[in-house]
């Protein structure tokens, strides 16, 4: 529940705030031009932004923001991490045809600027993504003149002198690639001198142009000297380029840190595909003796020994004694280079620059909310390794089995990572080998075809664990006691496989009492974070399963036994299903309990008794 504690901590800063529900998936992801006065409107009772809004605050059980540099870079970056996370109350945008980009044509002889609105693999340089269309076609306009670029769709050299100079050779504003006036090297030069000012290398430009302006105001020709304020300003607007997007499309991680005496926090930011689509923090506790130096090169040891994807580049916030040693480790790990840079200068600094910020203000502002999140997520596994006597966990895998009175069995299976639900990896599964009520059997089939598939892929990969079938949980846990246990033991011993088993044991009130492991049954602390986190993939996994046999039934995907018997149609079968708990009891019925059910004829009946008891022939 957000409380006002919460909101008063919000920075008048721009950035991105990220609105989480009550199993703490994101449901709204937006942006600010100053995220106190932004954040704080939605729980404003007076303050009303429609139906939906309102059905979202209610919903809303706590929130977490990202600050950035500028407007621009929330802009970019919300839209990112809306395409990544897909909430449930943002109006989901399509695709990067939404914002303008600059390309130039470097695969030509004689390049040209364009206007674009779609990033293409095809050797062109790109600058963007920006908000403006009109400052960007005013900027590719001003960059045409300063450096004579031409404008025209002529194939060059090929059509030189073949056809009339333009317009703009006429009046100074092209150098004539057209009528071979100018070399491809010293037209390269102005090429270059463009990608510069597109850079942001733009001082020399602002600094002439306004020159230009003032002269031209000196000598009262105000309406020339309105043409340079407003390339000024289109100047201004696109040197604002965001940094929550590179170009190159690679996979990064930026980590950057801040400290306070025996506290600290580590920033990282996801880029994927040349996107930040997210970021997470880490608390740890400094040692008197340690140097920050130290807690980056020890934090990047933990965190990638338990994490399964490792970017290509990893970008750190100071240079790093051990940094060669990790690459190498991680080069291992990866099967393919990884570099680790502290940048210096450019796009990539204000990156980490950024993430070291975003760092500061979570040690300054969310200290105690992070204790009390770690506790209840990588605390509350470790308190679960330790009482299965485990030396550490990470993934914890989950499987349930759903049907309805018996009839069409269905399996779930659901990961939690660090604590947190993985809802990616999440994955279900239709019943195929087992006919009617048969959990063991079911579950068996179910285990099966997930470790045997992703023995499979693992091998096929070449022992790369890619998706959620090749990261095997360092736990999995089973819904019940001693008898799903053992299935889940007999699969693994079939597999080959040595994977740590235990059942979620209930009381007979269906609520988790206890751990069953290695042939005994552990008690927990029903007011523990471990016992809170059993109890959330405990609950996860049966609600899963319970949705997607709903589903099924909604799309008429759901076959049962009665499907098969002569007589029976939706509507007989229904109301079978509605009147006998299970198989096992409409199994025991008679004839005559049978013709009791709504709309069933004497044949029907004899049917579906005999279904269950065929003659002898």
């Amino acid at each position: 529940m957000v409380t006002e504690q919460d909101l008063s901590k919000l920075p008048d800063q721009p950035g991105v705030y990220l609105m989480h529900g009550r199993n703490d998936e994101i449901i709204y992801v937006g942006k600010a031009l100053s995220l106190r006065h932004r954040v704080r409107q939605y729980f404003q009772p007076s303050h009303d932004e429609g139906l939906k809004k309102k059905q979202m605050v209610q919903n809303i059980n706590y929130f977490e923001f990202i600050v950035t540099d500028s407007e621009l870079e929330a802009l970019i970056l919300e839209c990112n991490l809306i395409k990544e996370y897909r909430p449930k109350y943002n109006t989901m945008l399509r695709d990067d045809k939404t914002y303008p980009y600059i390309e130039i044509t470097l695969t030509e002889a004689y390049p040209r600027v364009l206007f674009s609105r779609r990033l293409k693999k095809n050797g062109s340089k790109f600058f963007g993504p920006f908000t403006s269309a009109g400052a960007v076609h005013d900027t590719i306009e001003l960059v045409q003149k300063l450096y004579k670029i031409r404008t025209c769709a002529q194939k060059l050299p090929e059509n030189i002198g073949k056809n009339r100079p333009c317009l703009n050779y006429h009046i100074g504003q092209c150098l004539g690639p057209c009528q071979g006036n100018v070399s491809v090297e010293e037209y390269r030069k102005n090429v270059e001198q463009v990608i510069n000012f597109l850079d942001g290398d733009y001082a020399d430009t602002l600094k002439d142009l306004e020159g230009k302006m003032l002269a031209a105001s000196e000598e009262m020709d105000f309406e020339k000297a309105a043409i340079y304020r407003d390339l000024i300003e289109s100047v201004k607007a696109c040197a604002g380029r965001q940094k929550a997007t590179q170009l190159d499309g690679e996979d990064r991680d930026i980590i950057a840190m801040a400290t306070s005496g025996e506290d600290a926090v580590v920033q990282v930011f996801f880029i994927r595909g040349g996107k930040m689509i997210g970021r997470e923090h880490f608390f740890i506790n400094v040692r008197v003796d340690d140097t920050k130096e130290e807690l980056l090169e020890y934090f990047l040891k933990d965190y990638y020994t338990g994490t399964p994807f490792i970017p290509r580049e990893i970008y750190v916030q100071y240079d790093l004694e051990e940094s060669e040693l990790i690459e190498n480790w991680l080069t291992g790990k990866k099967g393919s280079r990884v570099y680790i840079r502290s940048p210096k200068r450019g796009s990539k600094e204000k990156l980490v620059e950024l993430a070291a910020k975003n760092a500061q203000m979570v040690l300054d502002q969310d200290r105690e909310k992070i204790k009390k999140e770690e506790g209840r997520t990588i605390g509350a596994m470790k308190e679960i390794a330790d009482l299965l006597g485990l030396p550490g966990a990470s993934r914890m895998e989950a499987y349930d089995i759903s049907n309805i009175s018996g009839f069409q069995s269905v399996g779930s299976m659901v990961v939690f990572e660090k604590g947190k639900p993985k809802r990616s990896d999440y994955r279900k599964f239709k019943i195929k080998t087992v006919d009617g009520p048969n959990d063991y059997a079911s579950m068996h089939e179910v285990l099966t075809r997930r470790f045997s598939h992703g023995i499979e892929e693992l091998e096929a990969n070449g022992g790369d664990a890619k998706d959620s079938f090749t990261k095997f949980p360092d736990i999995i846990m089973m819904d019940g006691g001693k008898g799903q246990v053992n299935i889940a033991k007999q699969v693994m011993a079939e597999l080959g496989l040595h994977i740590p088993i235990a059942g979620m044991v209930k009381d007979d009130h269906h609520r988790t009492r206890g751990l069953y492991f290695n042939d005994e049954e552990l008690p927990i602390d029903t007011h523990s974070q471990g016992f809170q986190l059993i109890t959330r993939l405990q609950d996860e996994a049966h609600r899963f399963a319970i949705e997607y046999h709903r589903s099924l039934r909604s799309k008429g995907q759901v076959h049962s036994f009665l499907d098969d018997i002569d007589g029976i149609g939706p509507k007989r079968r229904k109301a079978l299903m509605k009147k006998y708990v299970s198989a096992e009891k409409m199994a025991q019925a008679s004839v005559e309990d049978l013709m009791e059910t709504e709309s069933m004829t004497k044949e029907a009946a004899e049917n579906v008794y005999n279904y269950f008891h065929p003659r002898n022939s």
